[in-house]
């Protein structure tokens, strides 16, 4: 069978002993199923677990050739990732939240954005039209609007959700952006995708389906200050960093 181009599936976990085999076996039986046309793989990123999260981890990787894990002994969805991205050969890198908000139905279709080269990075959001959110709290989708509105007001970017957790980015981004990347936290996404656009990269929001998760263990307001801090951080010289390191590396 001839593919259209390798994918590598990234699920940061922190202390998932819970969900980890339910939505590993969902994700697996979607992607045997619906993404034939690709060669993947999942990673499960183990990032400072103390519960057995790892463990299964193992389990489920000594039961399938398409499961991977890596473990790192500090928390950080963003340090997760540059790990995982960075490690990985795909020319296409996916990274989703565990408890699967998105519907998977929208794992091809943003592959295949990115894979076309019409763009450099494919994100699910949850604030645009033809988007469907079921669940989610009105604290949590006022700040999840306000923050929206917040960015885009200082740096005029087209996107309106930076930290819905289901994105796909091509292998030149990766090799580019993720050493610029200073955040190791979840404000890694809104950073990697204000850079890409500063920096001339093509980024297509697609409208998702999303169940927001009751049992999320993400403080919201903890967050939503820390990505505060981020965006000021941004303004006032991290762009301009970030375009000063791309120079010197092409030198």
């Amino acid at each position: 069978m001839t593919y259209k181009s390798s994918v590598d599936i990234v699920l940061p976990v922190l202390n998932e002993q819970e969900a980890l085999f339910v939505s590993i076996s969902r994700l697996l039986k979607f992607c045997s199923e619906e993404m034939n046309s690709y060669n993947w793989n999942i990673i499960i990123a183990d990032n400072g677990s103390t519960d057995e999260t790892y463990n299964i981890a193992k389990q489920i990787e000594s039961d399938s050739k398409n499961i991977h894990v890596i473990k790192l002994s500090k928390k950080g969805r963003g340090r997760a990732l540059k790990k995982a991205w960075g490690n990985s050969g795909a020319a296409i890198k996916v990274y989703m939240d565990i408890d699967l908000s998105t519907d998977l139905k929208y794992l091809p279709i943003i592959c295949d954005h990115v894979y076309s080269r019409k763009y450099d990075i494919a994100i699910g959001s949850r604030l645009i039209k033809g988007s469907k959110v079921v669940s989610r709290t009105l604290k949590r989708e006022v700040i999840s609007r306000g923050y929206s509105l917040v960015f885009r007001s200082l740096f005029w970017v087209p996107f309106k959700d930076a930290q819905c957790g289901f994105k796909a980015i091509s292998l030149e981004i990766g090799e580019t952006l993720l050493p610029l990347i200073d955040d190791n936290g979840w404000f890694f996404d809104t950073e990697l995708l204000i850079l890409a656009n500063k920096l001339g990269y093509k980024i297509k929001e697609v409208p998702v389906y999303w169940v927001d998760d009751p049992n999320s263990s993400v403080n919201v307001i903890s967050t939503a200050w820390n990505d505060i801090k981020g965006l000021v951080r941004l303004k006032f010289g991290g762009i301009d960093k970030a375009k000063k390191q791309i120079k010197l590396n092409s030198l």
